[in-house]
């Protein structure tokens, strides 16, 4: 018994000599017996089990995740278009293409390709080096230009022509009653495939429209017109693959003919004039014929995103063209409620890599007093939106559906994506019938 409280006794002044000790120890002193401790954890016993559960312990503070509906960000410097130069070695075996020259289809190399990207701001036509200089499509400037003005789009493109609409008479032709409703709501990109017949849709107001567009760039210029350096060739490209669908589509009105002397000439029969391409730029032409807005979104090779580079709008309603130009798509849709947290990942990343075969379609709508088609900052229409009008001064017939029935597509030389809508304006007191 006295044996025994003797080592209790020796147990505890052991104890409190160690802990004496401890707290006279200076910093660097504590800090090598408490290595020294850890060092020998190993080598001690102990009866407790380790765990079996191969589940991560769990957060101290969830409450500091990130939100799993935002996605982390994401690098496309790296992430290309898909290629499509099988359709091009299709175009080069029933043209000159790659008959006896350096810029032959089959002799395309992807390390070449990915060192060799035309820069953001040149202009393809004035490239130093055509053989070894690629569009992000993988196509070199040097098969650009052998290709040459007007080459098959719907092969390089993979979206077919339309079929003829002989029996169309613009006179009394009518829009398709577009009705791109949701209920519940879901803000969502809502996307639809093309129907390639009706890409560009005429109907009756077809010579009203292209009067007014034109009224319209002539008093406010850039604010609806305007092109950046670098979107040569998406321009260019825009403008004849819109020709050849007016012809394809519309054949009793539209043509398209070269000659010598004033090369490629197309002749407007609604219009009842003709447009030298050579004398105009291309968005030019395409205000003087086609009555709806494109919107060219360029790659930039420094960091893969898309920048609106060039345009032609004249229906955009509390912004402009010149308030856009030279934006990076988050950049322009930076206004609209919600898109970052829910539909900026899935618009870069479906600009990223959507197909030239791919085209889509969509739909947006809005309740509109009378029928506005262009609003520049300052213009009286503005002020309906900032207040709710009484039942007692709007009459019903003031009130309409307004729909931009939009498409997306790619083009097969460029890369470049261009969304192209137009506004269709519909009186609620027909919804009765």
């Amino acid at each position: 018994m006295l044996l025994s409280g003797y080592y209790l006794a020796a147990a505890v002044g052991g104890l409190l000599l160690s802990t004496l000790s401890y707290l006279l120890m200076t910093g660097p002193q504590r800090k090598l017996v408490y290595n020294r401790v850890i060092a020998w954890s190993p080598l001690i016993k102990s009866d407790r089990r380790a765990p079996s559960s191969k589940t991560p312990p769990r957060s101290v503070s969830p409450e500091k995740k990130v939100p799993s509906n935002i996605p982390p960000p994401c690098e496309y410097q790296n992430v290309f278009p898909p290629w499509r130069r099988e359709a091009l070695l299709n175009v080069a075996n029933s043209s000159s293409l790659g008959q006896g020259d350096s810029s032959t289809p089959s002799s395309f190399s992807d390390p070449l390709f990915r060192y060799g990207l035309l820069p953001f701001t040149a202009d393809y036509r004035t490239c130093a080096e055509p053989v070894s200089t690629y569009t992000p499509m993988g196509i070199s400037l040097s098969e650009v230009q052998t290709l040459g003005d007007f080459p098959d789009y719907a092969e390089l493109s993979g979206i077919p022509l339309p079929g003829p609409y002989r029996e169309f008479k613009v006179e009394t032709a009518l829009p398709r009653p577009y009705r791109p409703f949701r209920w519940a709501y879901h803000q969502t990109m809502s996307l639809t495939k093309i129907e390639p017949d009706w890409w560009l849709e005429l109907e009756q107001n077809y010579v009203k429209s292209i009067a007014e567009r034109k009224e319209l760039f002539a008093k406010f210029g850039k604010m609806m017109l305007d092109y950046l350096p670098g979107s040569e060739l998406a321009c260019k490209e825009l403008m004849e693959i819109a020709l050849q669908f007016l012809c394809a589509r519309y054949p009793q009105y539209f043509s398209l003919s070269c000659s010598d002397e004033k090369g490629y000439v197309f002749q407007n029969g609604i219009l009842k004039n003709e447009t030298v391409i050579k004398d105009m730029h291309p968005l030019h032409v395409l205000l003087e014929n086609v009555p709806e807005d494109f919107a060219v979104m360029l790659r930039n090779p420094d960091d893969g995103c898309y920048y609106l580079r060039a345009g032609v709008l004249c229906s955009s309603l509390g912004w402009n063209l010149a308030s856009k130009l030279g934006m990076q798509l988050k950049e322009i849709h930076k206004p609209i409620p919600d898109y970052k947290e829910k539909m900026e990942f899935s618009m870069d990343r479906y600009f990223s890599k959507m197909p030239t075969a791919r085209a889509i379609q969509r739909g947006s709508w809005g309740l509109e007093i009378d029928k506005p088609l262009f609003m520049p900052p300052g213009d009286p229409h503005e002020a309906y939106r900032d207040f709710q009008m009484p039942r007692s001064e709007l009459p019903i017939s003031r009130v309409h559906l307004r729909v931009d029935w939009q498409t997306l597509r790619r083009l097969p030389l460029s890369g470049a994506i261009i969304f192209n809508f137009k506004a269709l304006f519909t009186p609620i007191e027909e919804f009765r019938k």
